[in-house]
């Protein structure tokens, strides 16, 4: 989403400069898309770990090559995907800030000499699948820049009765609003697309605001695209059931990433983490696939929004859940320097020596997704959700799949807590939690996690704290 998208409530239905958006996860033609399959998704996606990059902040230089240099840590983490935010030539006119946003774009077949050249482009993509890393670009499909070079075709434009190009509402001042009831847009950013499929071997997309486009446009251009990547990797930046049907294999889990905030921020109980999910089955079509997230370029970074415990609680949940996982860089050093908007559009570089101040985030990252790869039930299982004597507190739920369960609980309150859980009927588990300590105390130190002795059906969290269990199973 650009800088300059407010958040929406999700949940709600908002009006946002001129045009009202249906509540996040709705649907928008009153289909029942429940009784619908969602598309067919690749292996690779299912299994994926989404490392998402702001190429301007990632590095000292704020480069491709500084991207490039860094793909050992990325792969290192176990992230398996490359989410570059835009990579093109940023647009003058009415520009915002002083870099502008990597949103308002001038050119969607060209890369922004500031981050380098096409070459630098292939070295990267070529560099990350050496790695075992797949690469996806970020596609703006629903503006350009005011000075974008497909202005020399007005007609490419949503226009007003004088013919004079609009913004697509009155906040987005530094875009203009893309027409899709001219077939020739639709061809030319299907064109785009295929473009660098072709010529670049990057491995799918991250759709901006994609519920803005008309879904059809994205089931016209998905077979064209995948008739040069079969396997490729749609990601909708968005959320309502539609999109899932045919033409993404995942969107946005905005519902889920609101009710965090509303447990973590406002006090809500923490039941409202499944009765989103609930609400999420019966409205998606069959098998939707969500990217799950506690951090990303549009929102206030999560450790300054629930503080350094809270935000690795919230990001245990995003490991654990189903779903893919997403993590936004520097999560993993515990940075707090903020990408929203107005950041957005200046140069904030990710502190990095930050990590020396809090090394319980990077490794906690980094087992945390050894945890997710070392068991399919967390990548694959179904969701089971478990009974604890304290729901408004805890959260519990069985991943099963693969001939295991694995029980995961996560205390997202400030206190410790102390009760029962109800697993589904079985073998004893064993505790697979891995080693992480608590974050640095007030006056430093690292304190390890206390021992907790209790065994199941009898359980105790630290404030904070998660806990993950693991049998076999029959299934």
């Amino acid at each position: 989403m650009p800088s300059h998208f407010p958040v929406l409530s999700a949940l709600l239905a908002v009006a946002v400069g001129g045009f009202t958006h249906p509540a996040w996860g709705q649907s928008r033609d009153g289909k029942d898309w429940s009784r619908e399959n969602a598309r067919p998704v690749p292996d690779w996606v299912r299994d994926a770990v989404v490392y998402e990059v702001f190429p301007r902040v990632f590095s000292a230089d704020g480069d491709l090559a500084g991207v490039t240099a860094r793909l050992d840590h990325v792969r290192d983490l176990g992230a398996t995907v490359v989410w570059l935010m835009p990579i093109h030539p940023i647009g003058v006119e009415k520009r915002k800030g002083t870099y502008g946003s990597p949103y308002s774009i001038r050119d969607f077949r060209a890369v922004n000499h500031e981050y380098g050249t096409p070459e630098d482009l292939r070295t990267l993509v070529r560099e990350a699948h050496e790695r075992g890393l797949k690469v996806i670009l970020d596609v703006v499909a629903n503006h350009t820049s005011w000075d974008g070079v497909m202005m020399a075709t007005p007609e490419y434009y949503v226009r007003d009765a004088q013919g004079r190009v609009q913004p697509p509402n009155a906040d987005w001042t530094d875009v203009a609003k893309l027409d899709y009831t001219n077939p020739k847009t639709r061809a030319y950013m299907t064109d785009t697309m295929a473009y660098w499929l072709r010529e670049f071997g990057v491995d799918g997309f991250r759709c901006d605001v994609a519920g803005l486009v008309p879904t059809d446009f994205w089931e016209e251009a998905r077979p064209a695209l995948e008739a040069i990547r079969p396997d490729l990797f749609m990601l909708a930046e968005w959320s309502t059931p539609d999109l899932l049907a045919k033409a993404f294999d995942a969107d946005y889990a905005w519902p889920f990433h609101a009710a965090l905030n509303r447990v973590l921020s406002l006090g809500a109980p923490a039941s409202q983490i499944r009765t989103t999910w609930e609400e999420e089955r019966r409205t998606f079509p069959k098998g939707s696939l969500h990217l799950r997230f506690s951090d990303n370029h549009d929102e206030k970074r999560a450790i300054a929004r629930f503080g350094e415990p809270g935000a690795l609680a919230a990001q245990a949940l995003v490991f654990t859940m189903d779903g893919v996982p997403l993590v936004y860089n520097g999560a993993e050093a515990g940075d707090t320097t903020e990408s929203g908007g107005p950041a957005l559009t200046e140069r904030l570089p990710i502190f990095w020596p930050i990590e020396a101040r809090r090394p319980e985030f990077g490794r906690f990252y980094r087992q945390m997704i050894a945890l997710r790869r070392a068991h399919a039930a967390l990548r694959r299982g179904e969701t089971l959700w478990v009974t604890s004597s304290g729901p408004e507190r805890v959260v519990s739920f069985v991943r099963r799949g693969a001939g295991e369960d694995v029980l995961v609980a996560v205390n997202l309150s400030s206190q410790p807590w102390r009760g029962t859980l109800e697993p589904p009927a079985g073998g004893p588990f064993e505790e697979i939690t891995p080693g992480v300590p608590l974050p640095q105390q007030p006056g430093g130190g690292t304190p390890e996690r206390a021992a907790r002795k209790v065994e199941l059906p009898s359980l105790a969290l630290d404030a904070w704290g998660f806990r993950v269990f693991r049998r076999a199973s029959s299934s």
